[in-house]
């Protein structure tokens, strides 16, 4: 057992955490919340991600038109120098060359940039190798300087990525071009121009971008729990109001605000609690009137009963002196007081119980002997019916506090009702118990009933079948009776059964009045095969074990039951 709770418990906790993490299960202001919130989350970062795309390509275009320009100029200054010094020295030409270089490579402001003078081996006098920044040499490769050989009059450009004293990598333009001077060779020119400016800037507009949205979002957070509660409010109040009527308080009223959609549903629902108290209060006025009519007919009947059955009486002393048609009228007679005085006393049993005014009187009784005690009332009628009783009891510890009268017509009224729709087949009565309770079943093998009709079996003067024949004078109230004094006792009286082969009627009393069932110690659903052996112990109550034929042995083990079992009132099968 304890491993069955373990797993229950585990299952219990898996299935709250589920429920936790279903947001189905979320209040509804909290889901409005979240929905909202990463809405706009969503959207603030696609609209922070485009702008960003957009003002950084915006700064890329903008500096690189500006780089071209440069470009272009400090090609023109290039080729003016070397123009210049064509005619003078080597000496001469190189120092004019390495003064163009490190003027072009400036340092600071936001045109900084980097120049690598390279000669081209062809035809005229070649200056050595100029360079502002003896690294640059490592960004311009074999594909750069194709590209630049293929097309002189262009300029070819790339980006690329530059490390600053401190280690940092900051983006810049590398842009080459060729410079061609009429008898003085040619030249690839390469400027590195950096971006760190403009990195610099689109990094700033980021930040901007990046607390606004921040700003922004924490509004609309704002605003929807500000909305949400606008919507949820009213809406707890209909639930709040909804669970007080469910719970019984007819007078539980919507507080109403205002002349919106809300509003009118809370108008709706306030008139649906004032129609639906109005219609209860009708149904328990006339509940009252129908419960004062039969306690009062139930006791203005007992006079004129008493005389007729005196006068009844009269008449059956005297009937062996009277001639046989008026013989078998008194026997008719006597027959029908009988039945009508059981019939009265059942009506005021009804009322009783309608009326709140039945009590247990309760000591400690042996089921088992009461049990005996029953089945020696019905052993008449078994015989008269050619029914065998097959007695199956616990024979230990079935000792529980119960009210011996009101059990006994239990079982009476089982045991009556087996008999009469038994059609002749044996009628199995069977005893347990376990440490909390003690359980009678009564199951016979006749006309059966189907499991729809279980379910009303319990009901005031319900019959399975209108049309059969009342052999035994019932009233139609006797399992109703039987139910009520079931749940006098904290018990259950539960039917179930099958067409045209059986039914089982299973009696559960706590051993002390006021306890809580979980379980039965005998199974409600059994097999109907004809025999005395059919019987089972199942962790469920849909459960079943079938034994074959044979005796059927002692049950010593428990059938589990929903905590709400069928106890509902009713009457004869």
């Amino acid at each position: 057992m304890s491993t069955f709770l373990d797993d229950g418990r585990a299952v219990s906790r898996s299935m709250r955490l589920a429920r936790a993490a279903d947001p189905r299960s979320w209040p509804l202001a909290l889901r409005v919340v979240m929905v909202t919130t990463l809405l706009a989350l969503v959207a603030l970062l696609t609209v922070g991600a485009y702008l960003s795309s957009v003002i950084a390509d915006g700064l890329y275009e903008q500096r690189r038109d500006r780089v071209l320009e440069d470009t272009l100029e400090v090609r023109g200054d290039l080729s003016e120098t070397l123009s210049e010094v064509s005619g003078a020295t080597s000496t001469q030409q190189q120092d004019a060359v390495n003064a163009f270089v490190q003027t072009a490579g400036g340092q600071g402001g936001g045109d900084r940039r980097e120049v690598v003078l390279i000669p081209v081996e062809t035809s005229g006098t070649l200056l050595p190798v100029a360079s502002s920044d003896g690294s640059l040499f490592n960004e311009i490769d074999d594909e750069l300087s194709a590209a630049v050989g293929e097309q002189p009059d262009s300029l070819s450009w790339r980006s690329i990525g530059r490390e600053d004293a401190a280690g940092r990598t900051h983006p810049a333009l590398l842009v080459g071009t060729r410079v061609i001077v009429p008898g003085g060779g040619s030249y690839d020119l390469y400027l590195v121009y950096s971006l760190e400016e403009e990195q610099e800037s689109l990094a700033f507009v980021q930040r901007v971008i990046l607390g606004g949205g921040t700003v922004l979002l924490a509004l609309i957070v704002g605003i929807a729990i500000v909305v949400a509660r606008m919507v949820t409010t009213p809406l707890k109040r209909a639930a709040h109001a909804a669970e007080r009527l469910a719970a019984g308080d007819l007078t539980s009223r919507v507080e109403v605000e205002g002349g919106d959609e809300l509003a009118r549903v809370g108008d709706s629902f306030n008139e649906m609690a004032r129609n639906l108290e109005q219609k209860v209060a009708d149904l328990t006025e006339l509940s009252h009137v129908q419960q004062r009519f039969v306690s009062d007919v139930s006791h203005e009947l007992r006079t004129p009963l008493t005389t007729i059955r005196m006068a009844s009486s009269v008449l059956d002393a005297r009937s062996q002196d009277l001639p046989g048609e008026l013989r078998r009228t008194t026997e008719l007679l006597s027959a029908q007081v009988q039945r009508f005085e059981v019939l009265l006393a059942d009506l005021l049993e009804i009322s009783r119980f309608d009326a709140g005014a039945a009590e247990l009187e309760a000591s400690r009784q042996d089921i088992d002997a009461l049990v005996e005690r029953a089945l020696e009332d019905v052993r008449p009628l078994a015989s008269d019916r050619g029914c065998a009783l097959d007695l199956h009891l616990a024979g230990d510890d079935v000792v529980a506090i119960v009210d011996a009268r009101r059990i006994d017509r239990i079982l009476r009224n089982l045991l009556t009702n087996a008999i009469e729709h038994g059609a002749g087949h044996p009628v199995l009565v069977q005893t347990a118990s376990d440490a909390d309770s003690v359980a009678v079943v009564v199951q016979d093998h006749g006309h059966g009933i189907s499991p729809e009709a279980a379910q009303r079996v319990f009901d005031r003067f319900w019959r399975a079948d209108p049309s059969r024949a009342r052999t035994l004078g019932g009233t139609g109230l006797g399992l109703s009776i039987s139910a009520e004094d079931a749940r006098l006792h904290d018990g259950w009286l539960q039917a179930w059964g099958r067409e045209g082969e059986g039914a089982v009627f299973r009696l559960t009393i706590p051993r002390r009045p006021g306890a809580v069932l979980s379980r039965s110690p005998l199974l409600l659903e059994r097999p109907f095969d004809g025999s005395a052996a059919a019987a089972a112990v199942s962790s469920t109550p849909t459960g079943e074990i079938r034994v074959g034929p044979g005796l059927l042995p002692d049950l010593d083990g428990t059938a589990e039951d929903p905590p709400a079992g069928p106890e509902d009132t009713g009457g004869e099968r």
